[in-house]
């Protein structure tokens, strides 16, 4: 059965008359969000910017909430909403997907080796979206959920807050034609260390390539926003991730280098793969804002080797204008300059480069094409829609719209109605009972991990929490 009869397929099982999802409209070649009607399809244009800018945060001091809370976790604490952006962070992870066909890829390929490449490639690539995203997504309520079905792309998602402190997201994402399952559970720890928030990423992702019967394991970097209390925010990653292949037993080591003190390795990320017998078979090298770059590591150390020496030939891959490069130079305030962009090593292959992000994106909370669409709420699709999903937050809904004050009275409603929730499930002694996760042993690390149940898709959601 092809995607088009399960989709309609579904239409008819679940009785259902109005159905959507995004796809690439032949006729105009653009992405769109496709509506059924009665089994007739209907044509809306994805948006490329939301309906008002963002807000300047110029008259907010946050230092006075921050002050007392150096060395503390962070999860507890209000901040002002001027300083979110108008996404739910079940979104903000959504934002993995944006580069979806590197798994496609993946899939395709027949060598072990290429295989990882293009995976590490494409965890890379999931954290790409963070540059310049000073923005903090807001908290997602319990119970919360998000789901995205993009035809184009060939997946759909689903996403629960499944734990509220602490706070853990649980995500789970599948291939249109059964290729891959892609999921995890993130659990963003934040922590102030006096001019900086960083991000410890506790939480395992799992990619799942069924044609290979592979399933490979990482967690994401640390990410540390700098000059939370004066000058220019800027942000970096940082840490070891290790990609296991469980399959195969082969390995892939990224190092995100910290920026250090003249700002030489801001944003570089630098690693190898390493088959079971754990020979080096190749480089990865690149940055995470822009590409990422695979080379013979005998390639690589007679390079490096030639640096060293001085006498080095290497040439300049530009990926962004000139005019963005010398934008990014003139930042001060404690952020390093951008050295160069990435120096590509003669032989190279190149595994994945950045998309081109709107030329309004600083004016739009620095937000990618794909993260535009991301709230978006077309008319019917309150009628499909689980009541739970992010679109139907209100206090994101009125910020996006441009109405501080509303989304502000909104978040702080909302907050106080998930506060007496709890208060009379104490007093029931009733547990929360999560909807479409379900706590198991990650088949593959033997930790624990939120697993989906399976369900959503169905459409029955006479059952789930008044949480809005």
């Amino acid at each position: 059965m092809n995607n088009e009869d399960e989709f309609f397929d579904a239409v008819t099982v679940h009785s259902r008359s109005f159905i959507i999802c995004i796809v690439l409209h032949v006729g105009t070649l653009k992405r769109c969000v496709c509506m059924f009607m009665n089994g007739k399809p209907f044509f809306c244009p994805l948006r490329s910017s939301l309906p008002a800018p963002m807000f300047s945060r110029n008259d907010f001091s946050i230092w006075s909430i921050l002050k007392k809370c150096i060395g503390l976790e962070l999860s507890k604490i209000t901040m002002p909403i001027v300083f979110n952006e108008p996404l739910s962070f079940l979104q903000r992870i959504s934002e993995y997907m944006e580069h979806t066909y590197l798994i496609q890829k993946a899939c395709s390929q027949s060598d072990s080796i290429q295989r990882m490449q293009t995976v590490a490639a494409f965890a890379v690539s999931a954290v790409a979206s963070q540059w310049d995203r000073t923005g903090k997504p807001f908290n997602p309520l319990l119970g919360e959920t998000y789901e995205l079905t993009r035809e184009d792309q060939g997946f759909r998602l689903i996403s629960e807050q499944v734990s509220h402190h602490p706070p853990i997201s649980a995500f789970h994402t599948e291939s249109l034609t059964g290729d891959f399952v892609f999921h995890g559970s993130i659990y963003p720890k934040l922590k102030f260390w006096g001019k900086s928030v960083e991000a410890e990423p506790k939480g395992t992702i799992t990619l799942e390539l069924h044609k290979h019967k592979e399933a490979y394991t990482w967690t994401n970097p640390f990410c540390c926003v700098h000059n939370i209390i004066l000058g220019k925010l800027w942000i970096e990653q940082y840490g070891t991730v290790e990609i296991v292949n469980h399959s195969t037993g082969e390995k892939c080591v990224l190092n995100f280098k910290p920026c250090g003190m003249f700002g030489k390795e801001l944003h570089r990320v630098e690693g190898y793969i390493q088959d079971k017998s754990k020979k080096k078979c190749c480089v990865i090298y690149g940055k995470w804002t822009e590409c990422m770059w695979s080379v013979d590591p005998q390639v690589y150390e007679a390079h490096r080797k030639l640096e060293k020496k001085g006498t080095t030939d290497t040439r300049k891959q530009k990926q962004y204008d000139d005019d963005r490069v010398k934008a990014i130079n003139e930042d001060a305030d404690e952020m390093p300059d951008v050295q160069e962009t990435v120096a590509v090593i003669p032989g190279s292959t190149l595994l994945w480069r950045i998309s081109s992000r709107p030329p309004h994106s600083a004016e739009m909370y620095n937000f990618t094409n794909f993260a535009m669409t991301l709230n978006e709420l077309e008319p019917g699709m309150e009628g499909v829609l689980a009541p739970t999903d992010c679109r139907l937050r209100p206090d994101i809904r009125a910020m996006e719209n441009g109405n501080i004050d509303e989304a502000s009275s909104e978040k702080e409603r909302l907050e106080e109605k998930q506060r007496a929730a709890r208060k009379e499930r104490a007093k029931d002694d009733e547990e929360w009972s999560t909807r479409w996760f379900q706590l198991c042993t990650n088949p593959y690390t033997g930790s624990q991990d939120w697993l989906y149940t399976g369900g959503y898709f169905d459409r029955k959601y006479t059952d789930c929490p008044d949480i809005y």
